[in-house]
């Protein structure tokens, strides 16, 4: 397993439409095209023999290496040392646009700084998670990697003096380049996807064009960013991250850009992250427009509205909304397994397609409803068929939030009347009646509200366990569930109420260690999966947003500068932090990311306040 990197070691590269992973050591072991949903061509995160990757490093096996985002970009410089020389290699992915395309370019860019450094370059992709073959041809100019439904074209970058490169192939599918550079000379390459033509000769200067048009974007795009708080450069670094798992084409913002990566080393909560859900999804509109980006809030905003009209009035099981969509819009999300990849680092089975994609999560309509009622205060407002569609999905919850769900975790292990679904439907139907005297449109007035009020009484009544003196995760249990840490935050309760106090401290007690918090115990509640799993990323935020608002900003504050020191040197954060420190769980998450920035902003109202 020693050639597996760390799930940390990694950066993330992207167009808007599709990324890619690159390690610390300069390979590209996870890029999926043309889409974040598409199969991978290089998969070798989740197996290294099989999966395919497109590495360079130096020739000399002694180096150590270094790696920074170009600031206030999406551009990822890798660096070598050596005795000889130091040299690097900067990735990064043209911007797309918004028009959904299957054109792609994976630049890399060599260069030597100091001395003299040879790279060695090897490209060895793997079309469909390593299921279908290809051919290689060579030109003089690059090669094309041709499979069943899709072909890479690579073209070299140089000047017409510099020698043609001398080209090793390393089996009859597969290449490996050797370039020598001085100090202050500078080449590279570019893999392109349904390219225009062949592979061509490129020269320095449209090359070093290409670099500064994608600095450029991603500087401009950076600058509308309105947040001047205490963690300036961790939160932003954050929204670039959010807006590099934003399909442009549609606002759709995915989970992660990865697959399978375990929960637990050797287990099996090992899912795939490339879709959106319309919870993580809902909750960017906080994020996005708290930092001033109304562009991506609004596009988003347009993406959910149309899931609600799509299944207006249709009687399903899981209601007018799914849980989860692709990047498209489209839900087809059957899961299945690849039973020829070993998983990362032996963590099997590697699952692509996510099967919760049908489960009833009652939460969501509250989340949906939610940012729809937070961007209409941010001046982006539904229309008329939009509002009349709304009214049809508060119309179904009116007669089906009554009834047991899966729940936020998308447990596998029955139906339960989580507490969190109950609050969201509160959300539901409260911001609906908000947003109907905003709007003087038409409404059930009367029936939401008599049903907003149920909700809240049966809550009280049976999502608190006076024996505890705290919420606890579903009716009849005594199992507390950190995803109760938004009741707060979405006006359920008050910070200060000592319910809402009592049940901190027992969370305190019980889901906290050392400021890091699991999302609950699965050895008290049983969810249908074996193994055991780390603290939950997400929930140390969310715990961090939970203490400022209940007045526990000095707490809160060392909570969240202990938890700064889990991201990886980039600034990025998986789903789970491991008793080792290690991340675990798919990379980067937007979740994270997203109550990153919630508890900064949050954190930073606070203490601003307390100020004399």
């Amino acid at each position: 397993m020693a050639d597996y990197p760390l799930i940390e070691n990694h950066g993330l590269i992207g167009d808007l439409q599709t990324a890619a992973l690159v390690t610390t050591d300069g390979t590209i072991d996870w890029f999926c095209c043309p889409r974040f949903d598409s199969p991978s061509v290089f998969g070798a995160l989740l197996d290294w023999e099989k999966g395919g990757h497109f590495t360079v490093k130096p020739t000399d096996s002694a180096y150590t290496t270094k790696q920074l985002y170009l600031p206030d970009t999406a551009i990822l410089v890798t660096r070598f040392m050596t005795e000889t020389g130091a040299g690097e290699v900067v990735d990064f992915m043209p911007v797309t646009g918004t028009t959904a395309t299957d054109r792609h370019r994976l630049v890399r860019m060599l260069r030597c700084v100091r001395g003299s450094m040879t790279f060695q370059v090897d490209i060895a992709p793997r079309f469909d998670y390593g299921r279908r073959p290809h051919t290689l041809h060579l030109t003089e100019s690059g090669a094309v990697f041709t499979s069943d439904d899709l072909e890479l074209t690579l073209s070299v970058v140089r000047e017409p003096e510099d020698d043609r490169l001398v080209h090793t192939i390393t089996g009859d599918h597969d290449l490996r380049v050797s370039l020598s550079l001085e100090a202050g000379q500078q080449r590279g390459m570019i893999m392109e996807s349904a390219a225009q033509g062949p592979p061509r000769d490129i020269r320095v200067a449209e090359f070093q064009e290409l670099f500064a048009a994608t600095r450029e974007y991603w500087r401009s795009w950076l600058r509308q960013s309105t947040y001047t708080g205490r963690w300036r450069e961790t939160v932003e670094r954050s929204a670039v991250t959010l807006k590099l798992m934003t399909y442009a084409p549609s606002g759709a913002l995915v989970a992660a850009p990865t697959a399978g990566l375990p929960e637990q080393l050797g287990g099996e909560r090992n899912w795939d992250y490339r879709f959106t859900w319309i919870r993580d999804a809902s909750f960017s509109v906080y994020a996005l427009l708290g930092l001033g980006f109304t562009d991506e809030a609004k596009a988003f905003i347009g993406w959910l509205g149309d899931r609600v009209k799509e299944k207006a009035g249709r009687d399903t099981d899981t209601g007018p909304l799914n849980i989860m969509y692709r990047v498209d819009g489209s839900s087809d999300l059957y899961e299945e397994t690849l039973e020829h990849w070993e998983g990362y680092q032996g963590s099997a089975p590697v699952r692509i397609g996510n099967g919760a994609a049908t489960q009833l999560q009652l939460d969501i309509y509250g989340e949906a409803v939610d940012s729809i009622s937070f961007a209409h205060q941010h001046g982006i407002h539904l229309d008329i068929q939009g509002w009349t569609s709304l009214r049809t999905l508060l119309d179904w919850l009116v007669d089906h939030w009554d009834q047991a769900g899966e729940g936020l975790w998308e447990t596998r292990g029955g139906r339960q009347h989580f507490t969190y679904g109950r609050v969201m439907s509160w959300v539901a139907f409260d911001r609906a009646l908000r947003l109907a005297v905003d709007h003087g449109r038409p409404a059930e007035s009367g029936r939401w509200t008599a049903e907003r009020d149920s909700i809240y009484e049966q809550v009280l009544a049976k999502g608190w366990d006076p024996g505890r003196r705290a919420f606890v995760q579903h009716y009849g249990s005594d199992v507390l569930d950190s995803s109760l840490l938004r009741m707060p935050t979405v006006g359920f309760i008050t910070p200060d109420d000592p319910m809402w106090t009592s049940t901190l401290d027992a969370m305190d007690r019980e889901l906290v260690t050392d400021s890091l918090v699991y999302r609950y115990n699965p050895e008290a509640s049983p969810d249908g999966l074996r193994g055991s799993e780390g603290t939950f990323s997400l929930c140390t935020f969310m715990y961090v947003d939970a203490l400022a608002r209940a007045g526990r900003a000095d707490q809160a504050r060392l909570v969240l500068e202990k938890m700064m020191t889990y991201a990886n040197h980039l600034g990025l954060f998986s789903e789970e932090i491991g008793l080792t420190g290690r991340q675990l769980g798919n990379f980067p998450q937007a979740f994270t990311h997203l109550a990153l920035i919630d508890a900064a902003i949050t954190l930073d109202d606070t203490l601003n306040r307390s100020r004399p």
